[in-house]
């Protein structure tokens, strides 16, 4: 018997109105044309919010989608792991402290990892993404599209059973 598809999950955040701070609106936003990934939740936003934690904690598997100022071009896929880092505001959530927050909350712990596209230009009042920004943003979706799709058609048993059967530790605990 195969396993069931995971609930995925794919917030992607960032400000569209400070150029290349838009990477992750705007990978997200592509994600909804494939019909093979249909069943995957995006989620669209300004920045990560408390109130993300309970659509956290429903999802097996989930994928924050940022731009980034450094790293890897065009973009990396790193885990993240749930912190217990309480020093959040209600403008700055990482996505480890919601992994945190899903975790002490709903004693849920999805697979989590953060796609950081690489940006160029975070320039404010400006809604385009720059030349270069726009080539790894390209890259990201079709990697995003394959790497979701593959977990769609294709899911692992540990997939979905793993993660709610962790022990629900943050990285201080």
């Amino acid at each position: 018997m195969a396993a069931p598809a995971p609930h995925i999950l794919v917030i992607g955040y960032g400000n569209p109105g400070r150029g290349d701070d838009g990477l992750g609106p705007y990978v997200t936003g592509a994600l909804v044309r494939w019909p093979e990934l249909a069943a995957v939740r995006c989620e669209i936003d300004y920045q990560l919010a408390v109130e993300h934690a309970a659509m956290v904690a429903e999802a097996d598997i989930v994928v924050f989608v940022d731009a980034a100022t450094e790293g890897p071009a065009p973009f990396a896929l790193l885990p993240a792991t749930p912190e217990s880092d309480r020093t959040f505001s209600s403008h700055s959530v990482s996505p480890g402290q919601l992994l945190g927050l899903a975790c002490d909350l709903f004693h849920a712990r999805p697979q989590a990892w953060l796609l950081a596209v690489r940006g160029q230009d975070f320039a404010p009042f400006t809604e385009v993404l720059s030349p270069v920004a726009q080539a790894h943003a390209d890259a990201a979706i079709e990697f995003l599209r394959s790497w979701l799709t593959q977990r769609v058609t294709e899911p692992a048993a540990d997939a979905v059973s793993a993660p709610r059967e962790m022990p629900c530790k943050t990285a201080s605990t």
